[in-house]
């Protein structure tokens, strides 16, 4: 089969499930609704995975491809106005998202601890992914992104080395949360404060990779270019 590529996002046979599902906006969904894991699975081959859920690898690769066709398509041409949507569609929504679903992910793990399906460790997995947000956020929101809008343009190659060296950090936590959860799989009769966590979770998960996808393939990209 022929490589697909857009920037670093490849299709391939020999792509990993788990670098797919941190950087591709939707790629989780699709992997999640295929029953393919990408936590502890997720050093598994694009090919061996689809094998393994009974997919055919070539409709597997085009559902991930449109996901490509569209990342990106609708981000705002001028880059002030970029900046403006990723502070208020990403870091504000990270920061209030994650105040609700640490409480509602403490509840479930003491009421639902003794669960075969409990997700024991997840509270701890989010306080952790909410300070590598906000530290990351923090930085971008002081530092990076006001030289950005100054017009700082290419000396900003080192600043954003490190950004994108934070992304990969981020990827890992977010492993972790779908590991703890089982994949954000509910158990038969899950009460409704679980199904409001994981549905919360998923759209948190979810938005966390648009967010670093947009970063890393539009605004850094657009920057550096400069």
């Amino acid at each position: 089969m022929e490589e697909i590529n857009m920037t670093d996002i490849t299709l391939a046979p020999d792509s990993i499930v788990g670098d797919i599902a941190a950087r591709l906006p939707g790629a989780a969904d699709v992997f999640r609704r295929a029953g393919i894991s990408f936590c502890c699975g997720g050093n598994a081959t694009l090919a061996d995975a689809a094998a393994k859920a009974g997919m055919d690898l070539p409709a597997l690769t085009a559902e991930l491809q449109s996901l490509i066709d569209r990342a990106g398509r609708d981000a705002p041409a001028e880059t002030p106005a970029l900046i403006d949507h990723i502070l208020t569609r990403y870091h504000d929504t990270h920061r209030e998202e994650l105040g609700w679903l640490i409480g509602l992910a403490e509840r479930v793990e003491m009421v639902h601890g003794d669960h075969d399906e409990a997700p024991l460790g997840l509270t701890e997995a989010l306080v952790a992914l909410r300070d590598d947000l906000e530290l990351h956020m923090s930085k971008e929101e002081t530092v990076l992104f006001p030289a950005i809008l100054q017009g700082a343009g290419a000396m900003l190659a080192g600043p954003i080395r490190v950004m994108q060296a934070e992304h990969e950090d981020t990827g890992q936590l977010l492993r972790r949360i779908e590991h703890v959860t089982h994949g954000l799989t509910l158990p038969v009769g899950a009460c409704g404060s679980w199904t409001a966590l994981y549905t919360g979770l998923r759209k948190l998960c979810d938005d966390v990779v648009a967010h670093i996808h947009l970063e890393e393939e539009v605004l850094f990209p657009r920057v550096l270019a400069a």
